[in-house]
């Protein structure tokens, strides 16, 4: 085992997860924290030679889910087709432009059930992504990750 990768894996999840945590906390406007921030630190950090940890992927992927989510809430509203429809969407977006990311896949289901409009898509889902990305890119340099 390689423990000074594993060091540093986890504090670069824990720095940038405090630092969302801690922006979610001074700024009441704006919810700069969803869940699936985590389980894309997890890849970025800990997996981050993974393509599903490239930035275009986090950040696409992201961005494009939850828009499916968005749009589909805007058209059918909440329901169960509706977050299967998408959920559904988000994952052939994904694949489409070659952007998977899992832990987006979870934003749809957020968009709809949360009844999102579609500034969910910009502030936090946007914003947080490369917020995210931003951090993983300095920080692995930093450590001299590739």
């Amino acid at each position: 085992m390689d423990y000074k990768n594993i060091l540093i894996s986890c504090i670069g999840a824990f720095l940038c997860m405090f630092l969302i945590a801690y922006l979610n906390t001074i700024d009441e406007k704006n919810i700069w924290l969803i869940p699936p921030f985590g389980a894309s630190l997890v890849l970025v950090m800990a997996v981050h030679d993974s393509p599903l940890a490239k930035a275009r992927n986090v950040f696409f992927g992201h961005i494009l889910s939850a828009f499916s989510g968005v749009l589909v809430y805007y058209f059918l509203g909440d329901s169960s087709l509706s977050i299967a429809l998408g959920l559904s969407l988000a994952v052939l977006l994904m694949i489409v432009t070659n952007t998977i990311h899992p832990p987006a896949g979870a934003n749809p289901v957020i968009a709809i059930m949360g009844a999102e409009s579609f500034e969910f898509v910009i502030m936090p889902v946007g914003i947080g992504a490369a917020f995210i990305v931003i951090f993983a890119f300095l920080y692995n340099k930093t450590m001299k990750r590739s």
